[in-house]
């Protein structure tokens, strides 16, 4: 008989330690030899850590006196248990090659935890969840997949007792149930939440739930429709997300304005389907582009609160402290106010320490701090009267305006240039080197009186090096046009401190 190897691999947070704790204390009731170890890991989305553990399912009273050996390490392909706290960890623990098709049961949750990488990249640079499901389904002896972080907020507790109870509903590992659920309450923390979210994870897993890709989002009621039924057939749908988007986020008479330019680009003609539906979503994107306003009125919502007080176990009356990191820098400010205003503050204190950020530290929990957010939030009926609503507005006539000339006879070049809307999104730093690549890639396409099929080209080439370099060199070669400076960054010389002498 072999030992029963189980890896475990979850993000910081997420009780992956107190979850291998469980293991170890079943196996100690039960009279298992079992050991342990950890290998923790650099912060990338809150910081993974791998834990291993090897059971030997035989009393010690059994074993007459003999003392198996066991491995402080996993062996690639030779691991009996897999279980990831999310999708991606499931695919890096495959990556290593320790799950093997013909020995390997792999548990793990189907939701994402965004990567820094995935965060700050210029285009859309989400891993594909499909490669993972591929890999699972061949390298798996049996899969058992789902979300268990919804699961866990449904039942008020975390994460880590809904993999629990999914790895001990799978049959995989050598424990009764009741023995883990006695374990639970031994640990004394949160038991019943605990229980429930274990409850909850046998079930999925007893009914061996297949594992598949996140389902598709339903379809949009005829209700939901109606405002977009005179377009496209191909573009309705996303046309229907962008309106309720944009509605949202500003009025009716915006969502609208949304219509209409989709109105108008789609009676141009040509391969209109392809191109409407590319630029529907990115228009929707640009005209809900993210303000002091806006995170004002996101960070206010109920929905918010509500979502915290039930990630954090909160009951009801107790109270849930919230603190906000923001950072809003001069131009942030002057670009919610009037033009003549904005301006006018930006010669005066352009050149001030206010320029780089103010810091600020809000509890939303308090009277003070939730009502000074509020009162950002009551600005967005003058939105439109704000100096970046125009700079936006000039910038997407003109998008639109090339696109729409592009389309009749190059419908190539229109989407093309279509797609260059995915150069427009985040805020700061990011949303402006968006806008400028986008101004120059415009100006290349207004310009540029060669073949419309080559010009489709180019602008693709642009496009991709624009969203490869954040710095703009890669772009500026792309276009044949001089190469920008380095911006310049401030250095700030702090005062050391005199070390008091040693005695």
């Amino acid at each position: 008989m072999k030992p029963v190897s189980i890896l475990i691999a979850a993000l910081g947070g997420e009780g992956g330690g107190v979850l291998a704790d469980w293991i170890i204390d079943v196996a100690t009731e039960l009279d298992f030899p079992v050991q342990s170890t950890s290998v923790p890991g650099v912060a990338q989305r809150t910081g993974a850590t791998n834990y291993y553990l090897e059971v030997f399912p035989v009393a010690r009273k059994a074993l007459g006196g003999q003392v198996p050996v066991l491995s402080l390490t996993p062996g690639p392909g030779d691991v009996d248990i897999v279980a990831a706290s999310e999708l991606i960890e499931a695919g890096r623990v495959m990556q290593s090659g320790y799950s093997d098709p013909a020995r390997t049961v792999l548990v793990f949750s189907t939701h994402r935890e965004f990567a820094v990488s995935e965060k700050i990249g210029m285009g859309d640079e989400r891993y594909d969840p499909s490669h993972v499901f591929d890999a699972a389904r061949r390298l798996a002896r049996e899969l058992i997949a789902f979300d268990m972080r919804e699961i866990a907020w449904q039942q008020g507790t975390i994460i880590n007792t809904v993999l629990f109870g999914a790895m001990v509903g799978s049959g995989c590992l050598p424990f009764p149930r009741d023995a883990c659920e006695a374990a639970i309450r031994r640990s004394g923390k949160a038991v019943e939440a605990s229980l429930r979210g274990f409850e909850a994870g046998f079930s999925r897993a007893h009914a061996r739930m297949a594992a598949a890709a996140p389902a598709h989002e339903p379809l949009r009621t005829a209700a939901d429709l109606a405002p977009v039924s005179d377009l496209p057939p191909a573009v309705r749908r996303v046309a229907a997300e962008g309106y309720s988007q944009v509605l949202d986020y500003q009025d009716a008479d915006y969502a609208a304005l949304y219509l209409r330019r989709l109105r108008a680009l789609c009676r141009k003609g040509g391969d209109a389907d392809e191109v409407g539906a590319e630029a529907a979503r990115h228009l929707a994107t640009w005209m809900t582009y993210e303000d002091i306003v806006r995170v004002a009125e996101l960070k206010t919502r109920r929905s918010r609160i509500n979502r915290f007080r039930t990630e954090v176990g909160a009951r009801s009356g107790e109270p849930v402290r919230v603190t906000e990191f923001l950072k809003p820098r001069l131009e942030e400010i002057c670009a919610v106010l009037p033009a003549r205003l904005a301006r006018a503050l930006e010669r005066t204190l352009g050149h001030s320490r206010l320029a780089a950020g103010l810091r600020l530290r809000l509890r939303t929990d308090t009277v003070s701090g939730f009502s000074l957010l509020a009162l950002l939030r009551c600005l967005k009926p003058l939105r439109p009267r704000s100096l970046r609503f125009a700079q936006e507005q000039r910038l997407i006539e003109r998008w639109l305006s090339a696109v729409e000339r592009a389309l009749p006879q190059t419908p190539s070049l229109a989407l093309e240039l279509a797609r260059c809307g995915r150069l427009i999104k985040g805020y700061g730093d990011t949303a402006t080197r968006g806008q400028r690549s986008m101004q120059l890639i415009l100006e290349q396409a207004e310009h540029d009186s060669s073949d419309p099929e080559r010009l489709a080209g180019r602008v693709a080439q642009a496009r991709g090096a624009a969203l490869a370099d954040p710095e703009g060199r890669a772009l500026a070669r792309a276009l044949g046009i001089p190469e920008p400076r380095p911006a310049a960054t401030p250095v700030r010389i702090v005062r050391r401190h005199a070390e008091a002498p040693v005695s």
